[in-house]
């Protein structure tokens, strides 16, 4: 899916690369970045959510071992955490430092961000303009889709959102887990 995308997008002029540094998103920039001859510049801001005690846990455990927990995050993800995790306002600030700093670094031309599935909701639903704890209510995000923003002077224009035609057919086809 990396190499897809690489094949895809790397002949387009790119100002920079900025990525999560996990380790997957690591693994997924490397093919776009040795294409493109950029370096990658981690951004903590970008990292995916910390579940803090959920982490790796499945939802049915979670639920018996933090019930009312689990039923705040449900119904309010943007101001209720896992427990000793981040919530979604938590989130949208690191991500939006991350943002500002890319509009004031690279004021025109192409910029990668390669980021989790629920930080790139987070993000998109805070340029739409939509509450972003409503980031799972109000978008997919299947892994390897690109999204496309121009962070314009009258506000964000989207030209696509969790598009994945870069994939073959059989590639589109996998889970989007």
């Amino acid at each position: 899916m990396a190499i897809a995308f690489a094949d895809a997008y790397a002949h387009l002029p790119w100002q920079a690369a900025y990525v999560s540094p996990l380790r997957r998103a690591r693994e997924t920039a490397m093919p776009f970045c040795r294409r493109a001859g950029l370096e990658m510049t981690l951004q903590n801001g970008l990292r995916e959510v910390m579940y803090g005690q959920w982490e790796g846990l499945p939802p049915a455990v979670v639920d018996k071992k933090f019930h009312d927990d689990y039923l705040s995050w449900l119904t309010d993800p943007a101001w209720s955490a896992p427990t000793g995790g981040e919530r979604a306002v938590d989130i949208a600030q690191r991500a939006s430092q991350v943002l500002d700093k890319i509009e004031h670094t690279h004021p025109s031309g192409n910029v990668l961000l390669v980021s989790h599935k629920a930080t790139i909701r987070i993000m998109l639903s805070l340029l739409l303009g939509i509450d972003v704890g409503r980031y799972r209510d109000r978008m997919e995000m299947p892994v390897a889709a690109v999204s496309i923003v121009e962070l314009a002077s009258r506000g964000p224009r989207f030209h696509r959102i969790a598009d994945r035609s870069h994939l073959s057919e059989g590639l589109r086809a996998l889970p989007s887990t």
